[in-house]
């Protein structure tokens, strides 16, 4: 039987945080592709699997770039690794005000317009949190351990 203490000291061996990256990068195409690149030799260097983490990081450098772009203002890339097996992803821009929301599929074809919901089918959690102004976070986690 668990008690308290025992799931209090297991909720807190899920969160230690085993790897942690962050790296700022222009909001152009180029730095969306970069975010991408960084984040696959980071996963292959921490040992874990590529993807779908780095469908995820493009999905979500690529709403940087396109919809959070200020000029002059980079956005931030977060890879973070628990000892419970979560794997986050943060991306960062300067547009706090250009909140995400999620779409249903284009009745038609479209190029674009899918971000969200593969963002929403490829990951176990995902969320924005607001701040510091102006920016805002887009977050996506991985339960790996599975």
């Amino acid at each position: 039987m668990n008690t308290l203490s025992d799931v209090n000291q297991k909720t807190a061996a899920s969160r230690t945080l085993l790897h942690q990256f962050s790296v700022p990068l222009s909001a152009t195409r180029r730095g969306a592709r970069l975010a991408r690149l960084l984040a696959a030799e980071q996963l292959h260097s921490w040992e874990l699997p590529l993807d779908p983490a780095r469908l995820i990081v493009a999905e979500l450098a690529a709403n940087a770039v396109v919809h959070g772009r200020v000029p002059g203002r980079s956005f931030r890339l977060g890879l973070t690794f628990t000892a419970g097996g979560v794997l986050r992803i943060e991306v960062t821009d300067a547009r706090g005000e250009s909140l995400p929301t999620r779409r249903n599929a284009p009745s038609e074809p479209t190029e674009s317009g899918y971000g969200l919901l593969l963002i929403e089918e490829l990951t176990d959690r995902w969320g924005v949190r607001s701040g510091p102004a102006p920016c805002k976070t887009v977050w996506a986690e991985l339960d790996l351990a599975r």
